[in-house]
């Protein structure tokens, strides 16, 4: 099983995460504070977990123990330490619920003892060799367990956010995730300089539950060698989170990724971001937001991009009835606008066309 991990993840059992991944666990901000439902974000390739994670905890504490339509974005910033621990106990719950297709949840946790004899083929990290598997065929079973050794996710050294993906791909099954990959993704972790960073499959499955490679709808079909069509596995139905992509130089270059509507129009109004390589969370705290048209004319949207710069959270006000371009008055002056948009807008943009969006006293960035 270990070895099977190893080449899931990285394609052989010679590599090992690094010293940033390790040391990647779950905290919050302060309790009672401005930023009490955000996760604080590490270096590295772990970021894209927690940030997905992080979307799944505000949909818990928006819509799932609130069931208004319309919640203020002050009840958000009111969690007590103990609700923290409740919302991310909840969050990490339903992705693994939701990976094992709500039949099995499998936690992975530590242990003292030794459970794997190292071979010629296998590089130690003294960690995996250690991790003991406990499996639940109820939710509410699994939400216990978690509750009783949070504590093992979310404090210094404890490997947190590991030993979450190890839960969250042995919750999927290795065969599940060989039939969720197409040829284009044969491991789920990429290699980059000093580091391994998430491929979008990673994301999916914590989004919607499958490990779809890609973030277009549906199957597409393409033309391989001697005429030979393979399969492309994208995104098969609408989840209860999104994801918005945008990058400068995939735009430049004309390789920008295109979302489908499946992640573009989740069935409620809180998106995982991609933006020129950072991710970040859009969020609005009407229920409604995406199910009423005429709530989409003149709408807010909560912005949290986890830096350490950020205090609080960022209020944008979207109107798609008015035209950024409109208020232009001539090329040169279009150009040289066009040239200072904001990121966020633009990807914004790719979900609501032509939008202004007013950032409310805070400087864009």
């Amino acid at each position: 099983m270990a070895v099977g991990l190893r080449k899931m993840l990285f394609g052989s059992t010679f590599q090992v995460f690094s010293y940033e991944w390790k040391k990647a666990y779950f905290r919050f901000h302060k309790p009672c504070a401005d930023l009490a439902y955000a996760l604080e974000i590490d270096k590295g390739g772990a970021i894209a977990i927690q940030m997905a994670v992080q979307v799944n905890i505000i949909k818990y504490l928006l819509f799932v123990q609130n069931k208004e339509e319309n919640i203020h974005l002050q009840s958000l910033c009111e969690l007590s330490q103990k609700e923290q621990e409740k919302a991310l106990v909840a969050a990490l719950t339903d992705i693994l619920w939701k990976a094992g297709e709500g039949q099995k949840a499998t936690v992975c946790l530590v242990t003292s003892d030794t459970y794997l004899t190292p071979s010629i083929d296998y590089k130690v990290d003294n960690f995996t060799e250690r991790v003991q598997l406990f499996d639940f065929f109820e939710k509410e079973a699994a939400r216990k367990f978690l509750c009783d050794h949070i504590h093992c996710l979310s404090c210094e050294g404890s490997h947190g956010v590991i030993l979450f993906l190890y839960s969250l791909l042995f919750s999927r099954t290795f065969e599940r995730l060989q039939n969720d990959l197409d040829f284009t993704t044969t491991h789920l972790l990429q290699g980059r300089p000093g580091n391994f960073t998430c491929r979008q499959a990673i994301l999916n499955i914590i989004l919607t539950g499958r490990a779809s490679p890609h973030v277009f709808n549906g199957i597409q079909k393409v033309d391989a060698e001697g005429s030979v069509q393979k399969l492309l596995h994208g995104v098969l139905s609408r989840s209860d989170v999104g994801y918005l992509h945008w990058s400068k130089d995939e735009m430049e270059n004309h390789q920008l990724l295109q979302v489908g509507s499946m992640l573009k129009t989740p069935k409620l109004p809180i998106w995982l971001c991609h933006i020129n390589g950072i991710y970040s969370v859009l969020f609005s705290t009407n229920r409604l937001l995406l199910s009423d048209w005429k709530m989409e004319h003149l709408f807010d949207l909560y912005f949290y991009h986890g830096q350490p710069s950020q205090k609080t959270t960022v209020h944008l006000t979207v109107d798609t009835h008015s035209h950024h371009w409109e208020e232009k008055h001539s090329e040169e002056e279009e150009s040289n606008a066009e040239k200072r948009v904001p990121s966020v807008e633009t990807a914004i943009r790719t979900k609501w066309e032509g939008a202004a969006i007013n950032w409310n006293g805070t400087t864009p960035f």
